[in-house]
């Protein structure tokens, strides 16, 4: 039966549509191949920090967290929305843990008072915090919008957290849509040819995901396991604003928010068993290639990985 289960959960995956909308997960969980729940104090004691918490799969990953009995920092840009959201949640969820903590992630020296400033350990992060700016836009230090987002801050927050992050588990929420496109280490900026905001955001998206192993390596010796996730096809205010005609298209098979973080949320809070550096997706590890043209071999990461030590200073 496993094997039936396994076939027919990587058919799903690798026809797409009915892996990445919600039939997936409503087909996967009567799979056996279907991992259990989390118990429901599998984070009782624990503390998570995650980014852009404001809206969409945010929210819910920090409602997950919570609901397993983390203490969670939500890392916003807007206050305001934060305490929001924090209200929203309690409203749910009365005995939630939940603290709101301001940072522009895509500005680096904030990052890096945000980090200064931080206290506490923590035993989950979250990196969730995403753009896709409809032109060519640019950080407070000139790095183009969605690689400063999504490659450099959660790097550099990542490392300047360290110690307080020993035997944590860092989780790197990527984009189905990293599978169409190469690691373009050769233009991390995307300074050539004619920008496209989907193109930006997949080819950022796809960078997260070549820097796993890098990152693994890097960040072990503390005990830390990186992963990434990716949450398939979610109706989100992110999905409404940059896609709407796909969102038109697809509307009544995008999952909801929460059941595009499940996934996080699980992995978050469960062990599974093997060695970080993987990329999953309704709780089972996936490839992080699949197309022969986006293929990427050793030196391309290595020179990614380079540019990214060269921008932090790391």
């Amino acid at each position: 039966m496993s094997r039936i289960a396994t076939l027919v959960d990587t058919l799903m995956d690798r026809t797409v549509v009915p892996g990445y909308t919600r039939l997936g997960p409503a087909v996967r969980r009567h799979l056996s191949t279907w991992p259990a729940d989390p118990p429901p104090d599998a984070l009782a004691g624990k503390r998570g920090l995650v980014t852009g918490a404001s809206s969409g799969l945010g929210v819910a990953t920090a409602e997950g967290l919570a609901a397993l009995g983390a203490e969670v920092v939500l890392v916003v840009r807007d206050i305001d929305k934060g305490a929001k959201v924090v209200r929203e949640i309690q409203g749910r969820l009365p005995l939630a843990q939940l603290v709101v903590q301001r940072c522009d992630l895509a500005d680096l020296d904030d990052v890096r008072r945000f980090a200064a400033a931080a206290d506490g350990d923590v035993d989950v992060l979250v990196h969730n915090a995403g753009a896709m700016p409809p032109t060519r836009t640019e950080s407070p230090q000139g790095h183009e919008m969605t690689m400063a987002l999504h490659v450099l801050s959660p790097v550099l927050l990542t490392d300047l957290l360290g110690e307080r992050l020993r035997s944590g588990r860092v989780v790197l929420v990527t984009s189905g849509g990293m599978y169409t496109q190469r690691l373009r280490e050769d233009d991390p900026e995307y300074l050539d040819g004619d920008y496209s905001p989907t193109t930006a955001y997949a080819r950022s998206k796809r960078a997260r995901v070549e820097l796993l192993p890098v990152l693994q390596h890097r960040w072990r010796p503390l005990g830390v396991d990186v992963h990434a996730t990716h949450p398939g096809w979610a109706d989100t205010p992110g999905i409404a604003d940059s896609l709407p005609t796909f969102r038109k298209l697809t509307g009544p098979l995008l999952r909801n928010a929460a059941e595009g973080a499940d996934t996080t949320t699980w992995l978050s809070a469960t062990e599974p068993g093997r060695a970080g550096g993987r990329l999953w997706h309704d709780r089972q590890s996936r490839p992080t290639q699949i197309l022969r043209r986006t293929r990427t071999g050793a030196p391309e990461r290595e020179r990614l990985w380079a540019w990214v030590t060269e921008q932090l200073a790391l």
